[in-house]
């Protein structure tokens, strides 16, 4: 009975050894809500952890927030969309590498009737600026994330100043700020892979999409190891150069939607 006892403590003991060690086989990644609502993760991140054992563990969130998330050592990893903070953040020694993972674009939804008649704008400055003219009801999603920072940028370019009752900053994620500009009527600015997912569409549509500026690339980053040595930089490497590797470009190459290619890939 003794003997029998002490295997089974010895067989807990193990399985405890066992469920221990695979509990730290993952990396904390803060990312954009975009990866997020569009579905890419739930398509690319099995392909990671097949291939490597490796869970990741996302945190959705804007891009200004994932930043503060990796600066207090909170994410193992950081995939935004903001290449000059990104560029800073290197700058500022708080990650060591950033590398281009992947790219699509911003664009304008808004009503059906579209009564700032933005999508026979010439220019996304056009369309920014008609929309503060018409002072047309328009939801910014007003969290310092990429897209909000794109977004600002993109006003700035137009020479407006946004405010006043049309302008509505909900900080919030981009499907929530969607459906708020779909129960608004109102004009809204998404990367494009979440607008596609999105379902929630009621009388909202695509006006205006193409001018250069409203690129939009990702980047991966390598987090300092002399900042933070407590964080799973092994792990994290191999996240980081999956993404920039053959077979984590093709991953990303295969998501779509509705047939549609939602991100594309472009690591050098």
């Amino acid at each position: 009975m003794k003997k029998t006892l002490n295997l089974v403590l010895a067989a807990v003991t193990t399985m405890g050894l066992t469920f221990s060690a695979h509990a730290e086989d993952y990396i904390t990644l803060a990312s954009t809500t975009s990866t997020e609502n569009s579905g890419l993760f739930d398509s690319i991140l099995p392909k990671f952890e097949d291939a490597t054992g490796i869970e990741v563990r996302v945190v959705a969130v804007g891009t200004g927030q994932a930043f503060e998330l990796a600066r207090r050592g909170d994410a193992d990893s950081l995939l935004v969309h903001d290449t000059n903070g990104e560029k800073r953040f290197v700058e500022n020694g708080f990650a060591t590498e950033r590398a281009d993972v992947m790219y699509n674009d911003f664009v304008l939804i808004g009503p059906k009737d579209d009564p700032a008649n933005i999508s026979e704008a010439q220019s996304a400055a056009g369309a920014f600026a008609a929309i503060a003219e018409a002072e047309a009801p328009f939801a910014s999603r007003g969290d310092d994330s990429g897209t909000n920072r794109a977004e600002l940028r993109l006003w700035a370019n137009a020479g407006v100043e946004p405010g006043g009752s049309w302008y509505r900053e909900l900080g919030s994620g981009m499907g929530p700020t969607l459906n708020t500009a779909a129960a608004m009527d109102a004009y809204v600015m998404s990367d494009r892979a979440t607008w596609v997912a999105f379902e929630n569409r009621q009388n909202l549509e695509l006006l205006y999409a193409g001018d250069e500026v409203m690129f939009n690339q990702y980047g991966s980053l390598l987090l300092s190891e002399e900042k933070h040595p407590h964080l799973k930089h092994e792990m994290a490497a191999k996240w980081h150069n999956w993404l920039l590797s053959e077979e984590g470009q093709q991953a990303i190459a295969d998501f779509k939607v509705d047939g549609q290619q939602l991100f594309f890939p472009n690591a050098k």
